[in-house]
């Protein structure tokens, strides 16, 4: 089984080092024993799964995508009929391509609270080497 040493398991939730460190002091996060202190990889991927919850989805709808990224606007750049819309959804940026008149529609703006939808046919999956 995979394990992370602590940089590396701070890097992978998107927290600090200490943060990692005071999880496995109060018991939150298991170690392997090794030294220095590793993670195991089944405990980092629960713990990733429990601190991906998603802020309140904006959206009263029911989809059959099941890729939403909840997040924050952070850039809209208009070109003529197109702008290019940047969501942050925790450590993931999002990126749409739409018309300057659907950005409008919805009344998009830098700071505002939006779901990127994705609904692909392909999805491709990497592992490092070695």
């Amino acid at each position: 089984m995979p394990s992370y040493k602590i940089a590396e398991a701070a890097r992978l939730l998107g927290v600090s080092d200490d943060t990692v460190r005071r999880w496995v002091e109060a018991g939150a996060l298991p170690t392997t024993g090794a030294s220095p202190t590793e993670v195991p990889g089944d405990a980092l991927a629960a713990r990733a799964a429990e601190l991906a919850s998603a802020p309140a989805d904006p959206a009263d709808v029911l989809s059959s995508a099941r890729n939403r990224f909840v997040g924050l606007v952070t850039r809209i750049q208009r070109d003529g009929l197109m702008a290019q819309v940047d969501i942050q959804s925790g450590p993931h940026r999002v990126v749409s391509l739409m018309s300057a008149e659907a950005a409008d529609d919805l009344e998009l703006q830098v700071g505002s609270l939006a779901a990127a939808v994705v609904k692909a046919t392909h999805v491709i999956v990497e592992t490092p080497k070695g």
